[in-house]
C-alpha cells in the first residue's frame, strides 16, 4: 500500500515537471514570436524611415500630386492630379520639362512644393509659323472629308515628314485647306505648380522599362503633360 502511494506521488511529480517544462516551452515560443514580430516592425520602421529620407535625384522613381494653374496661385486651374492617380516618373530621363524637374531636386517624401515657370521655361512662346494651312485632302477618307475629325476646335494627331507625332488644333476650315495651330496648347502661358511628393524610391527593372515606353506630363495633352513631345 505504501509503495502504491509513493508510486502515485512519483507520477504526480513527473506530471508537475512535465507541466512546468511545457509551460516554459510555450512561454519561450511566445516570447520568440513576440521578439520576432518586434524585430520585424523595427526593421520595417527603419526601412520606412529610409524611404522617407530618400531624396529626389537622377534615376529615382517619384510619385507626386500637383495642381497646375495659369500664371500664379490665383490663376485659372488647368489640371489637378490627386493621390489616387498621381504623376509617376523616373527623374532625369528627359520625359519632363527640365525646369519642372529642377524645382523638385532633393525633395523627399511628404515635402510640399510650389513654383512658377515662365512661358519660355515651359512650352515656349506662341509662334505664328506654327499655324499652317493643311490641304483638305489630308482629311479625306474614300474621297470624302471626315467631318468627325475635320471640326473647328478639334485636336488632331498627325505626323511630320520624319514620322514624329504632332498634335494640331483646327482653327478654321477653308475652301481647299484647314488652318491648323501646331503650337502647344500652353505655349505663351506662364504656369504655377503646387503639390506634394508622395514617395521616392529606387525603381525596379520593370518600372524602368514601363517608364521608357510611356509619356508623362501635365494637363493631359498627348504631346507633353509636363514633358517633352513623346516619340
Amino acid at each position: 500500500m505504501i509503495r502504491d502511494i509513493r508510486f502515485i506521488r512519483i507520477l504526480r511529480s513527473e506530471s508537475a515537471l512535465h507541466f512546468e517544462l511545457n509551460s516554459f516551452y510555450v512561454k519561450s515560443s511566445l516570447f520568440q514570436k513576440i521578439f520576432w514580430i518586434s524585430s520585424f516592425y523595427a526593421k520595417f520602421a527603419t526601412f520606412r524611415k529610409i524611404l522617407e529620407q530618400m531624396q529626389i535625384e537622377q534615376n529615382r522613381m517619384v510619385s507626386l500630386t500637383y495642381e497646375l494653374r495659369e500664371t500664379d496661385i490665383n490663376g485659372k486651374i488647368l489640371e489637378v492630379l490627386q493621390e489616387n492617380k498621381p504623376l509617376k516618373f523616373v527623374y532625369g530621363t528627359g520625359r519632363l520639362l527640365p525646369s519642372f524637374e529642377a524645382n523638385l531636386l532633393s525633395l523627399k517624401s511628404g515635402d510640399s512644393f510650389s513654383f512658377s515657370l515662365a512661358a519660355n521655361q515651359a512650352y515656349g512662346e506662341r509662334r505664328e509659323e506654327m499655324i499652317i494651312d493643311v490641304p483638305m485632302s489630308v482629311f479625306e477618307n474614300g474621297g470624302k472629308v471626315d467631318e468627325n475629325i475635320c471640326r473647328v476646335g478639334n485636336e488632331v494627331p498627325m505626323t511630320d515628314g520624319s514620322g514624329n507625332p504632332l498634335y494640331g488644333t483646327i482653327n478654321e476650315i477653308l475652301e481647299d485647306a484647314v488652318k491648323m495651330d501646331f503650337n502647344h496648347p500652353m505655349a505663351g502661358v506662364n504656369l504655377f505648380f503646387s503639390g506634394r511628393i508622395i514617395e521616392v524610391w529606387e525603381p525596379s527593372r520593370e518600372e524602368l522599362s514601363s517608364q521608357s515606353n510611356a509619356c508623362s506630363g501635365c494637363n493631359g495633352h498627348a504631346n507633353s503633360n509636363c514633358g517633352e513631345t513623346c516619340s
